[in-house]
Parts: C-alpha cells; structure tokens; sequence
C-alpha cells in the first residue's frame, strides 16, 4: 500500500471523526473529550509536517480510523458518512476563495492565543471557532445541516461547539484534498482504505 495512501486514509478519518462527534453533541450533547480535544487541536496545526502530527499521532483519530472501518463493512450509523460527503463539498469551494482562506486562517491565528491560555476545549475558544465557521463557512453551498434534539440544538453552547467541529471537519477536508484525495478513491478505494486505517489502529496506542 501507498504511503499517500496512507497519509489519505488518516485525514479521511480526522474527516469521519469530526461529522461523528458532531452528530453525538447534536443528539446527547456531549461527546468525548480525548477525541475532540484532538480534533480541534488539529484546526490549529496548519503548519503540521505530516499528516500524524495534524492530530498528533493516529491515536488522535482513533474513532475516525475505526468509524471508518464500520462504514466500509457496514453496520455504522450512515448519517456521519452523509455529513462528511457534504463537507467535502463544501471543502472545494471553500478553497476557490482565497481570501476566505486568508481570513479563516488568520481568524486561527488570533484564537491560538486564547487556546494556549486557556486549552482547545475550552468553552470561550469554542464560541469563537463557531462564531469563524458561522461568519464565513456558513455562507457557502451546499449548507451543512445538522440534525440532532431539538433541546441541545437550542443551546448556544452546543451549537458553538457543533460549529467548532465542523471547523474541524473541514480542516480535515482540505488536508485530504491537499494529500490527493478525491470522490474516486472514496467510491472504488473503499477495501485500501479499510485496510490502512486497520494499520494505523494497530500502531497507535
């Protein structure tokens, strides 16, 4: 197996992870902290060398790696699937905007400081990784539209941390597409794919 391949396999399932724990704070309010601590540190690594220290280290997206291997042999719940494919849309004309980018990534930038004082998770760097998804990603087509219990989706706090993730999706969405992904490998790269991220479980803690 090719190590693009590879390197492909762990961002997809950054991708997975992401739609799968926005999912689960839409229908229970919470999810893992491990998991999304990952995830959204990942939003902040965008000068990363390798795939691996995105999330640093595959352990980072453990859910996504399995989730993935679930989707593949089926039995897994398909709406983080539909989530993710949305997303990926959204991804590519995200990146036919420049200067969204440019404002996306400085927007980080400034948040960066408040997630070294106070940690990725927490709820006031939450509030403005949404309030940077709401302003700018939110305006873009097809809209991601999140399902989940009506009680949660009324919370602004759980709707700043969806917001977040999906920030997180799509960071992992662009480094997919960076790292050479594309619709064909999803559709007829399905067996590869599962068996790379069956490797990258094996090797990470």
């Amino acid at each position: 197996m090719s190590a693009a391949m590879r390197d492909r396999t762990l961002a997809l399932a950054g991708l997975l992870q992401a739609t799968s724990m926005v999912r689960q704070v839409a229908t229970t309010g919470e999810t893992e902290n491990g998991f999304l601590t990952a995830s959204i540190e990942s939003v902040f690594r965008l000068e990363a060398e390798t795939p691996e220290a995105v999330y640093g280290g595959a352990g980072g997206v453990g859910r996504g790696l399995r989730g993935l291997v679930q989707q593949i042999e089926g039995g897994a719940d398909p709406a983080p699937a539909r989530l993710a494919f949305t997303v990926l849309q959204v991804e590519r004309r995200f990146s036919a905007q420049p200067r969204m980018m440019d404002t996306i990534a400085r927007g980080i930038r400034e948040i960066d400081r408040q997630r070294e004082h106070w940690g990725p998770v927490h709820p006031t760097v939450l509030a403005r990784l949404g309030e940077l998804y709401s302003a700018n990603i939110s305006t873009l087509r097809p809209r991601v539209l999140v399902q989940g219990n009506p009680t949660y989706l009324a919370q602004p706090e759980v709707v700043a941390e969806i917001r977040a993730v999906l920030l997180a999706a799509l960071r992992s969405a662009v480094l997919w597409r960076q790292l050479g992904g594309t619709y064909w490998d999803v559709l007829f790269s399905r067996r590869a794919i599962a068996q790379a991220a069956r490797d990258w479980l094996r090797q990470s803690p």
